[in-house]
């Protein structure tokens, strides 16, 4: 697969550890196909798809009993097309900038649970247009697909604002 080496070629990107199995993969099963299939929005077309490499940023927070948790607090990702080279920046929001200042900025609709174990769910969010006219500024939905790892630290958390980093992958398709 080439996209598959291709992206494992990105994975030493800063700040990215290697996730050891990675399979960039159609869905295993008629189970997996049909979660992924709540995702889907009938009449749009893709604009674009791309492979993720990044972190999902966790902070931790105080309980009202006292106890401490890792709570999201934002994604820190680089985007690349098939030719490996990098196309959008995920951070924040959720937001995606693209190279030719186009943005935007989602809402999740809906979410699957990933067809990897231990992983961020893949998603389906409903986004606007907050930058210039380009790639993304005509992108209506954004899925998330193919998710592996990104989940919260498994070690615990023992003050407030102490951050925890999960490397994570992904396919990103933009559709309109």
């Amino acid at each position: 697969m080439k996209a598959q080496s291709t992206l494992t070629k990105r994975l030493v990107a800063p700040g990215v550890v290697a996730l050891a199995c990675y399979t960039l993969a159609s869905p295993a099963t008629a189970q997996d196909a049909s979660l992924t299939n709540t995702l889907d929005v009938p009449g749009t077309r893709a604009v674009a798809s791309l492979e993720a490499s990044g972190v999902q940023i966790y902070e931790c927070k105080q309980n009202s009993d006292g106890t401490f948790q890792w709570t999201f607090k934002a994604p820190d990702a680089y985007l690349y097309d098939d030719a490996g080279a990098l196309a959008v920046r995920h951070f924040a929001g959720p937001s995606w900038r693209a190279n030719d200042g186009s943005q935007i900025q989602g809402k999740v609709l809906r979410q699957a649970p990933s067809n990897t174990p231990n992983s961020i769910p893949q998603l389906l969010l409903t986004v606007q247009s907050i930058g210039a006219k380009g790639m993304l500024s005509d992108v209506q939905y954004v899925q998330r697909l193919a998710t592996v790892g990104g989940v919260a630290p498994a070690r615990p958390c023992t003050s407030t604002g102490e951050e925890g980093r999960s490397p994570y992958l992904a396919r990103y398709v933009f559709l309109r």
